[in-house]
């Protein structure tokens, strides 16, 4: 166990305890709720609840858990993992559903690195143990493009270009009604969820957020878009077009029609990377790569065409 002292600061007078601690140290709010109820959360001294007003300069003590042991990567062999370009500095993959990017604390299932080991592939071992040679990621219901560092050198220079937003991200998505101007950007703010752990949310408080789409085809309940990232926050398309009132079909997490999502025969998002462009590690050529859609996301157009039952 590990204790830490820290004041308040002014962003965040007025919050509950366990968002405040949340905020301040990195740990879930649920974790955070957990310390509170245990005793392990004083504030000015006083043992504190997690529903307890926080006030700017007041002092919290936190005595948190010992960090959790860095989940191991095995090897695994994943149906539908396709490998669509590979050097000595980068292997770009297809993503199928249903597939982490690496391993994470409390995910059990199989993920593209595990995926890339069991064909025998060497990754860069930058970064943390358990996602090394990851510079970007998709959700495990979001399929697609990614690309994944072999080299140390490929890894810094991808890492910087994600980071300097000089790689082009392009998605695919079918969301639900149609968006109205049919083009545009949606520039707004997104941090967690103030209540649910598992989800983001537009938030004044988040970091900024740029999203932009084109409408591509219009159905009679939905809408394909091409979508461009300006920014790579996590769920962003998913967070940006349910703020609009416009969910990505089959997304029940962000408010989607479960009965749309059933006559779609869809039990994750229609999302899907589409194309990923960037300047080469090792030699600076643009490379770009296209993938097309899987089955599932396939047969839901098809039905919204009305040329499939």
């Amino acid at each position: 166990m590990t204790s830490r002292t820290l004041p308040v600061p002014d962003g965040l007078d007025g919050l509950r305890l366990d968002q405040a601690v949340s905020r301040l140290t990195g740990v879930s709010r649920t974790v955070a709720a957990d310390l509170a109820e245990d005793g392990n959360i004083l504030l000015d001294g006083v043992v504190a609840g997690k529903s307890d007003k926080v006030r700017a300069g007041s002092w919290l003590e936190v005595t948190l858990p010992p960090p959790p042991e860095p989940p191991s990567i095995r090897p695994e062999r994943i149906d539908g993992l396709a490998v669509v370009y590979d050097d000595d500095d980068i292997v770009v993959v297809n993503k199928p559903v249903g597939v982490a990017a690496h391993p994470s604390p409390g995910w059990t299932g199989p993920t593209v690195i595990g995926g890339l080991a069991g064909m025998g592939y060497r990754i860069s071992t930058s970064g943390a143990a358990e996602r090394q040679g990851v510079v970007h990621r998709l959700d495990v219901g979001t399929t697609g493009l990614m690309v994944v560092a072999k080299s140390e050198r490929a890894y810094t220079v991808m890492k910087r270009a994600f980071k300097e937003r000089t790689v082009e991200k392009r998605y695919h998505a079918v969301v639900q009604g149609h968006p109205d101007p049919s083009r545009g950007t949606i520039d707004a703010p997104i941090d967690r969820h103030p209540t649910a752990d598992y989800r983001w949310a537009v938030m004044s408080s988040g970091k900024p957020s740029v999203t932009h789409y084109d409408t591509l085809e219009a159905f009679p309940a939905a809408s394909l878009l091409d979508v461009h990232l300006e920014t790579g926050r996590t769920h962003q398309i998913r967070v940006h077009f349910s703020a609009l009132r416009h969910p990505c079909v089959g997304d029940l997490t962000y408010g989607a029609d479960p009965s749309l999502s059933a006559r779609l025969k869809l039990d994750r998002q229609w999302l899907h990377a589409r194309t990923l462009g960037f300047a080469h590690p090792g030699t600076g050529d643009y490379v770009e790569f296209t993938s097309d859609y899987p089955e599932d996301l396939e047969r839901a157009l098809r039905i919204l065409r009305g040329d499939a039952p």
